[in-house]
């Protein structure tokens, strides 16, 4: 009898949850900040110093950090990010600032006002200003100028009575960032656009607290040193060591198109799911749907910034999030293979489904985390959202399949209709046979995957081989992120040459031909140099390069110090997340399967380097990126047959003869097989979709990501087992009897028919 309040709840739940999904959606998105490389901006990584060469204190980097928060509030910049790390450094994120070049200015400007006599002699300075004081205003010709405001009245005139003791050279020099040993007034004076503000003579004394500062100001020049006076000096000198700003038409631009790849790739996955798992895949789609709102609502309340690689994780997240799917609703088409009802096929696969499941998140997380630790910037971001996808996409997939699936199971509709699941009549034993998952025929039966091991060794020797080859002959392509220099992108209205853009470059004397031209009609151009622009130039550089090009370039610099520490705590980040595998799989498996992952897993990597080597792709910040979400992807590939290696070890008991360890092996992988490729579909959907239709900003990330799934998938089939089952055949040749994994007490399962 088929209970149609199951059913009805399961429309009920769906519905209410539509609902809110589509009433609340619209306003998350809204609410949801945006990083500068999807709105334009820029970011900053200062290295403090202190003015006399002492330590940089806590309490030195907290007032720097309130200093710099009173001139972003000058700009108007919606929710800055600014941060002190480590011991001496201060990064500064401005999304959607509108005037670039500003608000570098005013960040990096020290604004240490100075009040000197002709002999430079000081006079008063900044801690004589009331906070906030200064003002712009306008003389009596309607000339911009700045109105300070003084706390003591009595000390500017006697201030002025020096000065006007000092007759004829009575002059009051007003300094902005004086240097003592560099500035000058009586150098200074005798060029047409001295380093000092202005210089009035003073022939009467004042008695007020109110100074006028008058200099020939344009009113943008009036009101940013208005701006800086109002917001404080710096207590320290900064240093740009690191920085990189994204013009707002790249930011929209790239935003637009990655979203319409995540459209694409999305529906695509939904389809294949529907079409390969029949009704659980429709399922899948809607519990899919549910992870993506949750991971938005998650970013939202959690105040967190989405980036362009942010994005690409949440749709990469669908892909972690199908596998769940993937796993249970195999384990649950075996279960209904061996005549098990639909009720408790549902029941048993997800119940075995839930370990396998675990354990492949859980390595996915570790290299989540280790990217989020040692990750910069936009790296940080994507880590963040990898980090939440993998997280929620567990509770969605696992415990929301689960609940709606439940509902239709239990409803009894599906009662002796095993073709809703994918399974055809012909291909289910009768229960009474007594028959076990683990001996269902495959369809890869005809497949001996150990047979040819060795060939498959000796084609990744080679491969390896060929790759130390190229690499030394070609090395990578590292960006500037890993050495230092200096990264122009520009983005045309119209087609752009090599040539035009090398002319423009070498009228700032910058001198390269590292110049790339891309983009569907050759309007982007990227040129790298190892000089590293200063603030003013880079300015110089963004003012010119608009107006012909119609846009502002983005313009990232490193300095040679950072560019050391990005590759430095790249490999520590590689070599922790090995590391924190190899002790997870040896704890829920064996040594012996921990050293054959990591293997397979730096194979992977290796190839996605030699690849990129080849092919002189540029290797950023995203790369290594990439390269550690290949780690999780491919460990968590490998999981799956380890655990199923597991469990036909188990059936097996005592294993004499390495026969028939190899035959555990094969039938493991036929077994898995289908789940493997099924799973590198559904990803390889969502990548290809990026690449297509997705930014350009993140092309060389997602194709790092497909030469690595292909390399994770091959590693996975015809490595990481081979090598684990040559290990263990010498095991067994000293031994001479392998004692298997201990069985646990089988539960009941009901009903049974």
């Amino acid at each position: 009898m088929v209970k149609r309040s199951r059913i009805l709840s399961f429309f009920l739940i769906v519905l209410l949850l539509g609902s809110l999904i589509g009433v609340t959606s619209k306003d998350i998105l809204n609410n949801i900040k945006l990083g500068l490389d999807l709105q334009g901006g820029f970011e900053v990584l200062y290295e403090v110093k202190t003015e006399d060469g002492q330590e940089v204190t806590q309490d030195i980097l907290n007032s720097t950090v309130q200093s710099l928060d009173r001139r972003i509030n000058v700009l108007g910049v919606n929710e800055p990010s600014i941060q002190i790390e480590g011991d001496n450094r201060i990064r500064v994120q401005l999304a959607g600032v509108t005037d670039q070049n500003e608000a570098r200015e005013i960040l990096s400007t020290e604004a240490k006002l100075s009040f000197r006599d002709v002999n430079d002699e000081l006079m008063m300075d900044g801690s004589d200003l009331v906070e906030g004081g200064a003002k712009q205003s306008f003389d009596e010709n309607g000339q911009p100028n700045v109105s300070i405001e003084l706390k003591d009245a009595n000390k500017f005139k006697e201030v002025t009575e020096k000065i006007v003791a000092m007759a004829p050279n009575n002059q009051l020099v007003i300094w902005l960032d004086f240097e003592e040993g560099v500035h000058s007034f009586q150098e200074e004076v005798t060029k047409e656009d001295p380093a000092f503000l202005s210089a009035p003579n003073v022939s009467q004394v004042f008695n007020t607290n109110t100074v006028t500062i008058e200099g020939n100001f344009t009113l943008d020049e009036a009101q940013t040193l208005a701006n800086l006076l109002s917001s404080g000096s710096l207590p320290v000198e900064l240093n740009e060591v690191f920085s990189t700003s994204v013009g707002a038409q790249f930011g929209e631009q790239a935003l637009e198109k990655t979203v319409v790849g995540g459209i694409v790739g999305i529906g695509a996955i939904f389809l294949f799911m529907i079409a390969f798992y029949r009704f659980p895949g429709i399922i899948a789609s809607i519990t899919l749907s549910i992870y993506l709102f949750i991971t938005l609502l998650i970013f939202d309340w959690l105040n967190a910034v989405m980036t362009l690689p942010g994005i690409a994780a949440l749709i990469l997240g669908v892909g972690m999030a199908v596998d769940a799917n993937i796993i249970t609703y195999e384990r649950i088409k075996e279960e209904i293979k061996v005549g098990r009802s639909i009720k408790s096929a549902f029941q048993v696969g997800g119940k075995n489904s839930l370990a396998t499941i675990f354990d492949a998140n859980l390595t996915t997380l570790l290299a989540a985390g280790v990217l989020f630790v040692y990750g910069q910037s936009s790296v940080k971001g994507f880590a963040t959202t990898l980090i939440i996808s993998i997280l929620v996409s567990f509770i969605t997939s696992v415990y929301g399949t689960r609940l709606l699936l439940g509902l239709w199971v239990n409803s009894n509709l599906f009662n002796k209709k095993p073709g809703w699941f994918g399974v055809k009549k012909s291909e289910i034993k009768d229960i009474a046979e007594n028959y076990d998952t683990l001996d269902l025929p495959s369809k890869f039966d005809k497949f001996d995957f150990v047979k040819q091991r060795k060939k498959f060794y000796i084609f990744s020797a080679l491969t390896i081989i060929a790759g130390i080859v190229v690499l030394s002959i070609f090395r990578l392509n590292l960006s500037i992120d890993f050495s230092n220099g200096t990264r122009i992108e520009q983005l045309s209205e119209q087609q752009i040459t090599t040539s035009e853009f090398q002319e423009q470059l070498e009228s700032f004397q910058i001198n390269t031909d590292d110049i790339v031209i891309s983009g569907e009609d050759n309007n982007i151009a990227v040129a790298r140099t190892t000089d590293v622009l200063s603030q003013d130039e880079i300015a110089e550089v963004k003012s010119q390069f608009n107006e012909v090009f119609g846009a502002e370039p983005n313009i990232s610099t490193v300095s040679p110090t950072v560019g050391k520490e990005i590759a430095r705590n790249a490999l520590i980040a590689l070599g922790i997340a090995s590391i924190g595998i190899i002790l997870y799989v040896t704890i829920r498996f064996e040594i012996k399967m921990a050293v054959a992952s990591i293997i397979a897993l730096l194979h992977d990597a290796f190839f996605i380097i030699v690849i990129f080597s080849i092919t002189r792709l540029e290797a950023d910040l995203t790369f290594i990126a990439a390269v550690l979400t290949i780690i999780g992807y491919s460990i968590n590939d490998t999981i799956v047959t380890f655990d199923r290696i597991r469990e036909n070890m188990v059936k097996k008991r005592k294993i004499k003869e390495f026969a028939e360890l190899k035959e555990v092996v094969n039938k493991s992988l036929r077994q898995t097989l289908g789940r493997s490729l099924n799973t590198i579909i559904t990803v390889i959907l969502a990548v290809v979709a990026l690449l297509i239709f997705g930014s350009e900003a993140i092309r060389n990330f997602n194709i790092a990501l497909l030469v690595g799934l292909i390399a994770g998938t091959y590693s996975s089939i015809f490595l990481a087992a081979q090598i684990w089952l040559d290990w263990k055949g010498k095991e067994l040749k000293q031994k001479g009897v392998l004692i298997t994994f201990k069985e646990k007490k089988k539960e009941t399962d009901e009903p049974q028919v």
